[in-house]
């Protein structure tokens, strides 16, 4: 007989695990559609919108779970990896070369977060916070922000908020004994 604590919930698939896979797939068709055309804006939307759409379909269904908020850390990660492929070139170009220093620190400190997160709760972590949130939807804008004159920036503000996201989160998990998937900000 297995004990109450080694026990866990079945997980069903629901409506917003689909969708969260289909910004999986509709990531990976990113990789092959040429980057400056209509298909690529369009495939990309289609992306961002399905980003949107999961969260909402798994709070209004009652379906939110832990496995879904993981499946929707790893299609964000997906999404920000192929992101980061594709429009390297074109951000390397356009942008200056004191922003990738900024971009290398974010990294670090939200790589410092991640491992500060295993080695606490002995787990993958990635909190929803809203400073997270509000940095996906900056980051998603950048490449219509690239169309226009104030990309740099732009950019520059979008570094700005997702150091201040990821210290956020790297101080949650520093501070806090206690892992809730849901938390919300530091000072929830």
């Amino acid at each position: 007989m297995k004990s109450k604590t080694l026990r866990r919930k079945q997980h069903k698939w629901n409506a917003a695990d689909t969708v969260t896979s289909m910004r999986m797939v509709a990531t990976l068709f990113l990789i092959f559609v040429p980057l400056r055309s209509i298909w690529f804006l369009a495939i990309y939307t289609f992306a961002g919108l399905t980003d949107v759409l999961d969260g909402w379909l798994a709070r209004r269904s009652e379906k939110a779970s832990e496995f879904g908020a993981r499946l929707d850390s790893i299609s964000d990660l997906l999404f920000y990896s192929v992101l980061l492929i594709r429009l390297f070139p074109v951000l390397y170009q356009t942008l200056p070369g004191k922003i990738w220093y900024a971009v290398a620190g974010i990294v670090l400190v939200r790589l410092a977060a991640y491992a500060t997160a295993a080695v606490k709760y002995h787990r993958f972590a990635s909190l929803h916070t809203w400073l997270n949130k509000l940095t996906g939807v900056a980051v998603f804008l950048l490449p219509y922000a690239l169309l226009t004159s104030s990309s740099v920036v732009y950019s520059w503000a979008v570094c700005i908020l997702a150091f201040t996201a990821s210290m956020e989160e790297l101080a949650i998990y520093l501070l806090r004994a206690d892992y809730l998937a849901d938390r919300k900000s530091l000072f929830q």
